[in-house]
């Protein structure tokens, strides 16, 4: 039993590192596109940049999902990487939003995540403290009725005790 589970083991990790060193490793996909800061806050100006197109690719870029709209991306000194900027509306919610660039050479698309966060400083902040849903919570406000509920619990689980204390004696009830 143990032979067999050690010769599957091994197998097993042989497996995982022959994938392993077959896949590709990149310090940087060409395929993909870079969003910088990764984290912006609405009113902030976010730099987008991919070397995706070629050495002299241009592309228009697409913020719509979180409401920026179109951009343009023109190649720049940076081994061949295009580079565009957009601004994110002050309206935009807090969330995760996709962008996308296509190439104007060939049929090219790239994606690139942004995320959204809250702006304290204007008066943007995380909700916090209870909701009034209308029903009611385990322990209520008011302290004296909470004493009383778990009296009555009390009360109704020593009672239950004592007459199955009873009925397994013979006594009957």
């Amino acid at each position: 039993m143990r032979r067999t589970a050690r010769l599957l083991t091994g197998t097993a990790f042989t497996a995982v590192t022959a994938a392993l060193a077959a896949a590709p490793a990149y310090g940087g996909d060409p395929g993909s596109l870079s969003v910088y800061p990764f984290t912006a806050v609405p009113g902030s100006q976010v730099t987008v940049n991919t070397a995706g197109c070629g050495q002299r690719g241009t592309a228009l870029g697409d913020a719509g999902a979180v409401g920026a709209g179109t951009f343009a991306l023109a190649p720049s000194t940076h081994k061949g990487e295009a580079v565009g900027q957009f601004r994110v509306p002050p309206s935009a919610q807090p969330g995760t939003y996709e962008i996308v660039a296509r190439c104007a050479e060939g049929d090219r698309q790239l994606k690139g995540d942004l995320m959204v966060a809250l702006n304290a400083a204007h008066g943007q902040v995380q909700p916090r403290g209870s909701l009034k849903t209308g029903v009611g919570g385990a322990l209520g406000p008011d302290p004296v009725q909470t004493a009383a509920g778990v009296a009555a619990l009390a009360v109704a689980a020593a009672g239950g005790t004592w007459l199955l204390h009873r009925r397994a004696r013979g006594d009957g009830i």
